[in-house]
């Protein structure tokens, strides 16, 4: 969840923070909430409850303003889970998703204005003539399911494959839509600005372009881009403190990335990375192409980062506090090979401390709940929401 979307619900819980509601939250969330463990960390002890179960490879999820979860399944559903951990039938009206390999429908955003509009945002594998394409829609929620549904963004081209996706979705500050997009494994394209593949793109709500993108006006170049030389972004968040985006992306072998992509930089994918080929090929290291971007940090081993948010600790006014302090302006980024939470301490552009929260599963995405609560989604045929708080509350 980006926090746009934490700000829309300060903004407007009042209109929803029923009493009802907010008693059946602060109680028993239900019986999946008796599968609990408790993990030490450097914050203390940290309780983690299975609130849901269930769920077909859950990838996105956000928070509606009534504290329901929208969460998807890449196999093509879009479910409501309520707070006792049920689990809707599947909404109407979710577009039709490829899902093979590491595609099929991705993440789910809500508009910066919902409470009014309605809006919510999915990103999905789209099939098309020449093959598949990370593809961006966005439709009115409404009792049972989406209507009004309109494709905003596609990707081109479309290629053959099953890998490399990325399909996160953030949402700037001013309103401006972030979507990353892998190299669906094709590598050289990333170079190339007449491609979406290996890039991050920055558009309106509605799918135009803002004018004040980096590559507006430049000849064969996709107006859409703010960065290239990406491989697979799978996580995105904004950080509240500077309004920047910051975005995590696989390595090969080795060389996890953690960025914080500047309009119209190139972070150097496939010419430079920290990583090696599957092959064992060597890949010169950044710092030997200096007009290339270097990651903020890079990890290897891989991590292998899907999801992340800036963790504020703040619950939404009226809801009772289930935070963690001491996790305050961190970012949170779930780990699928690491198979844990990576809790990153930023002071402006630098990370100062890093924290592996063990959970031995692997994590497809993490975020904030209205409650202060940390969400995690498990990867998995029979995949859970974690939810984790502090023990001594």
């Amino acid at each position: 969840m980006t926090p746009p979307r934490l700000a829309d619900l300060r903004k407007t819980a009042a209109q929803y923070a029923l009493a009802g509601l907010i008693a059946v939250l602060a109680l028993d969330l239900g019986p999946a909430a008796a599968q609990q463990q408790t993990i030490d960390t450097e914050a203390g002890s940290i309780r983690v409850e299975t609130v849901a179960e269930g769920l077909k490879h859950p990838w996105g999820m956000a928070f509606l303003p009534d504290g329901r979860m929208l969460v998807t399944e890449r196999p093509g559903t879009l479910r409501l889970v309520g707070a006792d951990g049920a689990l809707s039938e599947p909404l109407s009206g979710v577009p039709e998703v490829v899902a093979q390999g590491q595609g099929g429908l991705l993440d789910v955003a809500l508009d910066p204005t919902f409470m009014t509009n309605k809006l919510i945002y999915l990103s999905y594998a789209e099939a098309g003539d020449d093959g598949v394409g990370t593809t961006v829609a966005r439709g009115r929620l409404q009792d049972g399911g989406l209507t009004d549904l309109k494709v905003i963004f596609q990707q081109t081209p479309k290629v053959k494959g099953p890998n490399h996706f990325g399909g996160r979705l953030a949402f700037a500050p001013d309103g401006t839509l972030f979507i990353t997009l892998g190299d669906r494994f094709k590598f050289e394209p990333a170079q190339d600005l007449s491609s979406h593949l290996g890039k991050v793109v920055r558009i309106n709500p509605d799918g135009s372009v803002p004018q004040d993108n980096p590559f507006i006006g430049q000849k064969d170049a996709q107006p859409e881009i703010w960065s290239l030389g990406h491989r697979n972004v799978e996580s995105a968040s904004i950080d509240p403190q500077t309004g920047k985006l910051w975005t995590l992306e696989f390595g090969p072998k080795g060389g996890d990335e953690l960025n914080r992509p500047a309009p119209g930089e190139n972070y150097g994918w496939p010419l430079v990375s920290w990583g090696t080929h599957y092959d064992g090929k060597d890949i010169p290291n950044p710092p030997t192409r200096p007009e290339f971007a270097d990651a903020v940090r890079q990890w290897t081993p891989v991590i292998s980062p899907s999801g992340a948010t800036f963790y504020t600790a703040e619950p939404v006014p009226g809801w009772t506090s289930e935070a963690i302090p001491a996790w305050a302006g961190d970012l949170l980024v779930g780990g699928l090979s690491s198979e844990s939470i990576v809790r990153l301490s930023i002071d402006g552009d630098k990370v100062t401390g890093e924290e592996r929260i063990p959970l031995s599963v692997r994590i497809r995405n993490v975020v904030q709940g209205p409650d202060g609560a940390v969400y995690a989604l498990t990867d998995e045929d029979d995949g859970k929401i974690l939810r984790l708080t502090a023990e001594d509350q």
